[in-house]
């Protein structure tokens, strides 16, 4: 469930006239995935993520809407606590 959230933040932010107009700018638009900036962004995916990225596609968004989100316990933004949070799934926080 997490990792559709995730894919559903990035595609909600396309609808959105604050970011990017494609996947690839969203994803690597500066400081907005920590994916992106620890490197994890080049790990082989497993199946699941395929799954997951699949439902996101579809239109599934267990977030409703957000456009962002952070886990708390290591979060080092303080700026994204000042977002209105909308689901909690596992250890993170979906906010709009």
């Amino acid at each position: 469930m997490g990792k559709v959230a995730v894919g559903s933040v990035v595609l909600n932010r396309l609808k959105s006239e604050e970011f990017p107009r494609t996947i690839k700018d969203v994803i690597f638009q500066p400081n907005q995935f920590t994916a992106i900036s620890d490197g994890q962004i080049h790990l082989i995916p497993e199946n699941e993520s395929y799954l997951a990225a699949e439902l996101a596609l579809k239109g599934h968004d267990p977030t409703e809407g957000c456009l962002y989100y952070y886990n708390p316990k290591i979060s080092t933004s303080k700026w994204i606590f000042n977002r209105k949070i909308i689901k909690v799934i596992g250890n993170h926080r979906f906010a709009i």
